[in-house]
């Protein structure tokens, strides 16, 4: 292999997953289609080289992945402070995604499932603004939300052929003046879009409290 060519290097999973996560943002912007992401999604999960990767995001602002990665600063994390990853849209067809733990979302959020499942977990995320709009849509297949007990939730969506509301809360809400709203727009159609208020993860269930574990 021609080492002084970096488009002729092997990708790594991460490049992989880089392409990826770029295009499905792309498609939930409205620049590339329901057919052209499944497309480009096969062709990024089957690259073998760099060069396999830039024509799927040659024509996407912004959106080229760098060829050597390993030769750019690398941020690296504070001692003892998780890392936030930061993410604008989770977009599953036929698929999954799974947004849970630290993570960063902004003021608003796409989440799109087409025979697929999305859970977005908000749970200990890092949140931008004072109120996050979620635009949530689901075609045959579901959206998943949860909540913690201090976050505002407002469900504005509704259901064609499917459901498109909050569960019945898993904990009491404790809500203060300086709560996190969170607005969940959109449709189900023949599928389901659910808000959950739950514990924080590895917090103790009622009966495991009164048990003293």
């Amino acid at each position: 292999m021609d080492q002084s060519d970096p488009s002729r290097l092997r990708v790594s999973d991460q490049d992989r997953h880089q392409v990826a996560e770029a295009l499905r943002e792309a498609a939930a912007e409205g620049r590339l289609d329901l057919d052209e992401l499944d497309e480009r999604l096969e062709a990024a999960y089957a690259a073998k080289v760099y060069a396999d990767l830039l024509p799927l995001t040659a024509d996407l602002p912004g959106a080229t992945p760098v060829l050597r990665s390993e030769h750019l600063p690398v941020a690296r994390p504070t001692p003892g402070v998780p890392a936030t990853v930061s993410h604008h849209s989770s977009i599953a067809i036929m698929s999954g995604v799974d947004r849970k733990g630290v993570w960063q979302i902004g003021t608003t959020h796409t989440a799109f499932s087409m025979m697929g499942a999305v859970v977005l977990d908000l749970r200990e995320a890092r949140f931008t603004g004072t109120e996050t709009v979620i635009n949530a849509n689901t075609v045959m297949g579901s959206v998943d939300i949860y909540v913690n007990a201090g976050t505002h939730v407002v469900v504005e969506g509704f259901g064609v052929m499917g459901a498109f509301d909050q569960a019945r809360d898993k904990v009491p809400a404790e809500l203060l003046p300086d709560s996190p709203v969170v607005r969940v727009k959109g449709v189900a159609l023949m599928g389901a879009v659910t808000v959950t208020r739950k514990r924080m993860p590895g917090e103790p269930g009622k009966m495991k409290k009164m048990l003293g574990h």
